[in-house]
């Protein structure tokens, strides 16, 4: 519309930038929304799988925790 009012070549290119500037913006919140909801998907997908991964954890936990037995004394020559 400002163009259209002031009809200058300025006033054009003013009218342009704000075209491109909202179309930007529109292509900024679409983009912000596939990554939201892809987000939202992951943590769904995964939130299935905490308990497993939690066991998993767990295990590994066991494993690298040291024995509670005291080392055995040697025999014979070190």
């Amino acid at each position: 519309m400002l163009s259209t009012v002031l009809n200058s070549e300025r006033a054009i290119q003013v009218n342009i930038a704000i075209m491109r500037a909202f179309v930007k913006l529109r292509q900024i919140l679409l983009t912000h929304k596939d990554l939201a909801q892809k987000l939202e998907d992951m943590e769904h997908k995964y939130q299935l799988h905490e308990q497993d991964i939690q066991v998993i954890f767990e295990a590994i936990k066991k494993l690298i925790e040291p024995p509670d037995e005291p080392p055995k004394p040697r025999f014979g020559l070190n």
